[in-house]
């Protein structure tokens, strides 16, 4: 702990990161019933209300919500300390936030250039709705950060003061994996790449202590798979710019899950989690030389 600062009111950095993650998943329980239940209240008005207010989207807009209060009301009053030491410190690391963003691109770019190769998809219409676009991004926007806020700036920040980082990394992985095994349209293909983008989104985290990486990342995978591109994400469905038809078997397309859901982004969050490793091993730890 630095000079300065205020003891935790509690102690051990594990414990304070296994309440947080029990604190989110109960109230996203009770924010997705009330959610429904609003929906279900106000269902019946235009196409846009019922698309604005449908369930799922209502529900994981107050989940997402209340995740960020939840962490903000821990970081102050449980860690005793600012909120800016999520991980927020802006100066010196635009590089990394702009690093998240464009791998984000590059990944769904290149996952759907394969699928766009081997036929099994194509593109059969163009639709653009400034509402509905400007909703996913909203939504996307609220995601990345709580998201990230949540397993990267409070649970995976909070474990590294506990234990080695790469079982703290592990840890918060398997927690986010958790966190969306009832996501509609889950498979075993689908749960390792879950794993897999907790690690990489946390591997910047751990040599830097800044989130803006896995911020950027998180929001430009989830914004083009969606409401640009057209897939489910993460299995939920979204208004999308472009309208996409897919072929062949759910283990190469994703299926109801989205591209995530793939083999094709098991290889592709792979390659780039091998990739950052070892760009990371080679900025962040100085070799041993002999004396």
């Amino acid at each position: 702990m630095t000079p300065g600062t205020t003891t935790p009111l509690i102690k051990q950095g594990w414990l304070r990161a296994v309440l947080l993650f029990v604190a989110f998943i109960s109230a996203g329980v009770l924010a997705g019933m009330a959610g429904g239940l609003f929906s279900l209240t106000l269902a019946g008005g235009t196409a846009f209300s019922q698309t604005l207010l449908n369930s799922v989207t209502l529900a994981l807009f107050i989940f997402e919500l209340v995740g960020i209060v939840l962490v903000i009301l821990f970081r102050r009053y449980i860690d005793r300390r600012p909120v800016k030491s999520l991980g927020f410190q802006w100066q010196t690391f635009q590089p990394d936030a702009l690093t998240g963003f464009c791998l984000g691109m590059a990944l769904l770019g290149a996952g759907s250039l394969v699928l766009l190769a081997s036929h099994n998809l194509e593109w059969t219409d163009a639709r653009f709705a400034p509402a509905d676009l400007f909703m996913g991004l909203v939504l996307m926007v609220v995601i990345a950060f709580t998201e990230e806020m949540v397993f990267r700036g409070y649970i995976l920040n909070n474990l590294m003061e506990s234990m080695n980082k790469w079982v703290a990394l592990a840890i918060s992985a398997g927690l986010f994996t958790f966190a969306h095994g009832s996501n509609p349209g889950i498979s075993f293909i689908a749960v390792i790449n879950l794993l897999l983008a907790g690690l990489l989104l946390g591997i910047n985290f751990i040599y830097t202590r800044n989130i803006w990486f896995a911020i950027c990342f998180h929001f430009s995978w989830n914004f083009l798979q969606g409401p640009v591109l057209g897939y489910e994400v993460s299995g939920l469905p979204l208004q999308s710019v472009l309208q996409p038809s897919l072929h062949g078997p759910w283990w190469i397309t994703g299926g109801s899950f989205g591209l995530e859901g793939s083999f094709v982004a098991t290889g592709l969050l792979l390659f780039a989690l091998l990739l950052l490793y070892a760009a990371y091993e080679k900025r962040y730890v100085k070799p041993v030389t002999a004396s």
